[in-house]
């Protein structure tokens, strides 16, 4: 990932509902979520969840697919682990330390995720 695709990812992320939406994108894996559901999700018009849903799919950490009459909108992974891998390879010089932080973060994280699905 260039710095140009890296500062369109940052931007479209530096908002509450954008980054919300690609939360739950990323937590409703490969089936995705229908605009509606997602705009019910936020909380907000489908006028503005499309606005939003706009800006994303243009910064490509997200992507869409008409399935029957809906619009289906999916995470880009490839996408968000290159935009992880420009922070912590580029940004941060593969700084021991920091990826000592991102890996105990990431135990953390899957530990959480065990107890979700065994609980």
């Amino acid at each position: 990932m260039d710095e140009r695709q890296a500062l369109s990812s940052f931007a479209a992320l530096a908002q509450q509902t954008r980054l919300a939406i690609v939360r739950a994108l990323v937590v409703a894996g490969p089936e995705g979520l229908a605009a509606g559901k997602i705009a019910e999700r936020m909380g907000v018009s489908a006028t503005n969840v499309s606005f939003h849903l706009k800006e994303l799919e243009r910064s490509g950490l997200i992507s869409q697919q008409r399935v029957s009459r809906s619009i289906v909108y999916r995470a880009s992974y490839e996408t968000l682990a290159e935009l992880v891998t420009f922070l912590m390879e580029d940004c941060c010089a593969g700084h021991s330390a920091i990826r000592a932080n991102v890996a105990s973060s990431e135990d953390r994280y899957n530990a959480a995720e065990r107890v979700n699905v065994v609980g």
